[in-house]
């Protein structure tokens, strides 16, 4: 309960989170949520650190290549993947070549792309300058067919191209429009005659969900589209932790379901911040006290000296004082006793990512608590915080 700051007045934040409380303080307008927007320079109005950073995020986008035919599906796709409405995703292509458009997601502040490559299947198209720009951005490419169209040729012949470009390339098979086909037998022989298509282009065997994708005036039918995201996570773990739904029981996680992607972004910075040429030690402090004010704005409850106390003090002397034992050493993996190991940029980053993102969801919950005068349960928070520590950890390793 907040009356506990009064009686513990001698009792202070550890060297971490009084440095985070004085970039709070500061109010030095690194609210990156505020500053970016679509068309416009990315970073501009941020502290030059900061915005080599979100260059850093936004540079290196991971990217989902949708391949199909038209009217295949992949727009639906999209909107049971991102829960946006089909309105949103169509209006959120760009172009890219001719005929490929990108989709940024979320649109505020991204944190993966959307390729779209259209013409499949139609007279006249070439898919060459598509198939070209395309398979040297992507991550993964989601083969999208209709399971009422069995004359998929065009596209096993676009996957063979890009398997003999990139033979690495992840595939995953996504046959869609189960209810188009509503009998059984009828429904496995038409997904076995285009899944035998395209691993024999690919010449590998490919893993494959059924979709059906219903209107959007039932958003929340995701058949086949959490299996989907379980696919992604092997190959994409931190597309699927974005697009992954999760449980929303009660108020509180309805609440931060509304921010996740927000603090999302956060942890994918900090975890930059050990990539791009900035220094982490300094950066990911700077990052972190950015998201826990676009937090509180979110929550309209404001951080005081009081509250990141009380914060500091839920969280336990072993997370919070922990979690900065080693502020000031360089390496930021160092600054985790939790995951002391010497590690090397791309561990530091997980480390960054994983702690970010555990802050900010310990940190929504403080500040429902708080928002709505209830008393803050320092097992529920340190349980959570460390449950999402763990979480984020696994998806980055």
């Amino acid at each position: 309960m907040h009356s506990r700051i009064v009686h513990n007045q001698g009792v202070q934040m550890n060297r971490y989170f009084e440095r985070l409380w004085q970039l709070l303080a500061q109010d030095s307008g690194s609210d990156v949520n505020e500053q970016h927007g679509r068309g416009g320079d990315v970073g501009a109005g941020m502290n030059p650190a900061l915005a080599r950073v979100t260059d850093e995020v936004y540079r290196t986008l991971p990217v989902v290549w949708l391949l199909g035919k038209t009217g295949a599906g992949k727009s639906s796709l999209v909107r049971a993947l991102t829960g946006l409405s089909a309105a949103q995703v169509g209006n959120g292509f760009e172009p890219c070549t001719r005929t490929a458009y990108m989709f940024d997601f979320p649109p505020a502040l991204p944190l993966m792309r959307f390729l779209d490559t259209r013409g499949l299947g139609e007279a006249g198209y070439d898919p060459a300058e598509d198939l070209h720009a395309c398979d040297r951005r992507s991550h993964v490419l989601l083969v999208v067919a209709r399971l009422d169209d069995p004359v998929q040729a065009d596209v096993a012949a676009a996957v063979a191209a890009v398997c003999k470009r990139r033979p690495a390339t992840p595939i995953i098979v996504v046959h869609n429009g189960a209810d188009l086909v509503p009998e059984d037998q009828a429904r496995f022989r038409v997904r076995q005659q285009s899944q035998q298509s395209f691993e024999t282009a690919a010449g590998k065997p490919l893993p494959w969900v059924e979709t059906s994708l219903a209107d959007e005036d039932a958003a929340d039918d995701r058949n086949g589209v959490d299996q989907l995201v379980t696919l992604l996570d092997d190959v994409t773990p931190d597309v699927a932790l974005l697009l992954a739904r999760e449980e929303r029981r009660g108020a509180e996680r309805n609440a931060f379901a509304a921010c996740r992607a927000e603090v999302l972004w956060y942890a994918s910075a900090a975890g930059a911040s050990d990539v791009a040429p900035v220094v982490g030690a300094v950066t990911v402090p700077t990052l972190q006290a950015a998201m826990l004010r676009a937090l509180g704005k979110r929550y309209d409850v404001s951080w005081t000296r009081a509250r990141m106390t009380e914060f500091t003090l839920a969280l336990g002397a072993g997370v919070a004082f922990r979690y900065g034992a080693s502020y000031g050493v360089r390496q930021l993996s160092k600054l985790i006793p939790v995951y002391g190991q010497t590690a090397g940029a791309a561990a530091a980053g997980a480390v960054s990512f994983a702690a970010t993102y555990a802050l900010g969801r310990a940190a929504a919950m403080y500040l429902f608590r708080t928002q709505h005068g209830e008393a803050i349960d320092n097992e529920e928070l340190r349980a959570l915080y460390t449950d999402a520590l763990r979480r984020a950890r696994r998806e980055r390793d």
